[in-house]
């Protein structure tokens, strides 16, 4: 039996990270995946995928991605429900193995969370930009 899975989309929404009652790192998503053809119009369609992503990979999800990046994700399809209010829920999606990052922080749309990066105060990282200076190269 397989059942593999891989999309290419953009992200919804900024990333969200929770942490489960073991306190495990968790990320769902939604991607949004255009289809091959237009509709009557002649407007593109897109189907919106519902993803959820583990551990490492939910962290660096949170950490790194914006609203609109574009995103390569390879995984597997998964089907649950559940008991609600107004009777049994359905869920299907994307269980992520991996995450693939698919554009230079550079070239996304969004402008990115005003977090302090550690970088920023890093004493060895000032020097190890001076070190890497372009005349300082032997080649």
């Amino acid at each position: 039996m397989m059942n593999r899975v891989i999309l290419v989309g953009r992200i919804t929404k900024d990333p969200e990270m929770k942490m489960t009652q073991s306190n495990i790192p968790v990320v769902t998503f939604t991607l949004a995946v255009n289809r091959q053809f237009a509709d009557q119009s002649g407007e593109k369609q897109a189907d919106f995928i519902q993803c959820v992503v583990w551990r490492k990979q939910a962290e660096n999800l949170a950490r790194f991605v914006r609203k609109g990046a574009l995103l390569g994700v390879e995984g597997r399809i998964q089907t649950r429900q559940y008991e609600a209010d107004n009777g049994t829920r359905y869920v299907t999606e994307v269980v992520c193995d991996s995450v693939q990052f698919l554009e230079s922080k550079g070239e996304q749309t969004e402008a990115p969370r005003e977090e302090t990066s550690s970088a920023d105060n890093d004493e060895f990282y000032e020097t190890s930009k001076q070190l890497a200076a372009e005349e300082d190269l032997p080649f």
